[in-house]
């Protein structure tokens, strides 16, 4: 039998990935058309239940503080100030907007993922759904993790005004600021997934990865130090503990994948050679440290 029949036949090409330009931009038109659909439903929906439980549930934190900490000073309900006649519905649409964004991120986190498929291998394209899960799953704990968060930090940073200061946050303020920790908690969880993506389609090793632990841990305290809107080091340790953890996790992942694709890539080596030639063998003299030691006798 001859060696070129012997080869193994390659896989039919995707179609997706090879289309025009014109073909690319009308496929991410549509896909952005899609989620930006989505993002508006689960926005509505949010609006609806913002008066149903979700703006209790951001004020929670705050009217869980001492009476001397929030407005009014007595054991009746919290208020939050309102100083201009639109900033009702802009606190509204902010909420709803971005609890639409993390309930409809399953859907366009899909639709970026089928848009980039198309130049991946087909191996590649098999991890689009564990994506997805695992990028709203870690933009949840971090949102959670912040949530947790912050009613220990309003209090320590409304205490350091001290006596004779009453403290009435405006509505604004207050709900602008929960949600900018929540963002920076959720997105900062994400960036521990980012570098098993980029191992997976071959950009970051793990070896890099591994020889850059150290760098990576302390730009990671780093980087909660300046993200943290609280500024303070209960929040800060917050954030660091787990993404150091979700790195390590991530580094551990990166090893192997790498251990399979070597294998993978060993054992593909030799699928190209026919049954009548000599398969490649290299005649290099290892060095003796490598060599396996024999018992004397």
């Amino acid at each position: 039998m001859s060696g070129s029949r012997s080869r193994r036949r390659s896989e039919p090409r995707d179609a997706a990935a090879t289309m025009s330009l014109i073909s690319h931009l009308t496929e991410l038109r549509n896909r952005i058309a899609k989620a930006l659909l989505a993002l508006l439903i689960a926005t509505a929906v949010s609006f609806w239940w913002y008066e149903h439980g979700l703006g209790e549930f951001i004020r929670a934190p705050y009217c869980g503080l001492e009476p001397d900490l929030r407005f009014p000073r007595d054991d009746g309900p919290c208020e939050l100030l309102i100083t201009d006649v639109f900033g009702g519905v802009f606190i509204r649409l902010k909420v709803a907007f971005l609890a639409g964004a993390v309930l409809s991120a399953p859907f366009w986190l899909y639709q970026l993922w089928a848009f980039i498929t198309p130049g991946l291998k087909r191996n590649e394209k098999r991890y689009g759904i564990g994506f997805v899960a695992i990028s709203s799953l870690l933009f949840a704990l971090g949102a959670f993790l912040a949530y947790v968060s912050l009613s220990k930090g309003l209090e320590l940073l409304l205490s350091l005004a001290g006596d004779g200061v009453v403290i009435a946050l405006t509505a604004q303020d207050y709900i602008g600021f929960v949600l900018s920790l929540l963002v920076a908690f959720g997105v900062s969880f994400e960036v521990p997934l980012i570098a098993v993506a980029l191992n997976v389609v071959g950009v970051l090793s793990h070896e890099v990865l591994a020889r850059s632990r150290r760098w990576i841990f302390f730009l990671t305290i780093v980087f909660a130090a300046f993200v943290t809107p609280t500024q303070d080091p209960f929040t800060m340790l917050l954030m660091a503990g787990p993404m150091i953890v979700l790195f390590e996790l991530a580094i551990q992942v990166a090893r192997v994948v790498d251990k399979r694709r070597a294998k993978r890539d060993a054992l593909e080596h030799f699928h190209g050679v026919g049954d009548d030639e000599a398969s490649p063998l290299d005649a290099a003299p290892s060095s003796l440290d490598d060599a396996p030691s024999t018992p004397r006798g």
